[in-house]
């Protein structure tokens, strides 16, 4: 069995965004090598997301408007989190209803998705680098 690290890196000029990152996904199981293993995908920063859902941008548009209704970003003085002087706490909220990572199956080389399956990077408080764990295990 082998295993492979790769990161993959973002900064969103907005506060929140939804980056499809299963191309780039694929990419690096296709210079893995790996047939049949394991891909898992996570995000490395608190305030971000890495979730499976359908590519549609209306969809896209609901997920926001739903997480901002659950925790809206103002007024931030709604939060005990914020008087440590960030601003940020709605985007742990989000984080945490998203959720932190992914699992999905390789099969003969590619990841074995339901139908419409992508895998999305949920951002929630931009505006700086942020990474994402790609680890990929198998044979």
């Amino acid at each position: 069995m082998r295993s492979v690290t790769e990161y993959l890196w973002f900064e969103t000029s907005d506060r929140r965004g939804y980056i499809n990152i299963t191309q780039q996904v694929e990419g690096l199981i296709r210079q893995s090598g790996i047939q049949e293993g394991l891909c898992l995908v996570n995000a490395m920063h608190i305030t971000a997301s890495v979730y499976i859902n359908d590519a549609e941008s209306g969809l896209l548009q609901d997920y926001d408007d739903w997480l901002e209704k659950l925790a809206p970003h103002e007024p931030v003085s709604g939060y005990l989190h914020n008087r440590t002087g960030e601003d940020n706490a709605d985007a742990h909220l989000k984080r945490q209803i998203m959720g932190r990572e992914v699992v999905v199956a390789i099969t003969e080389g590619k990841l074995d998705f339901g139908p419409w399956e992508q895998i999305y990077y949920g951002e929630f408080d931009g505006r700086r680098r942020k990474r994402v764990l790609v680890k990929i295990i198998g044979e």
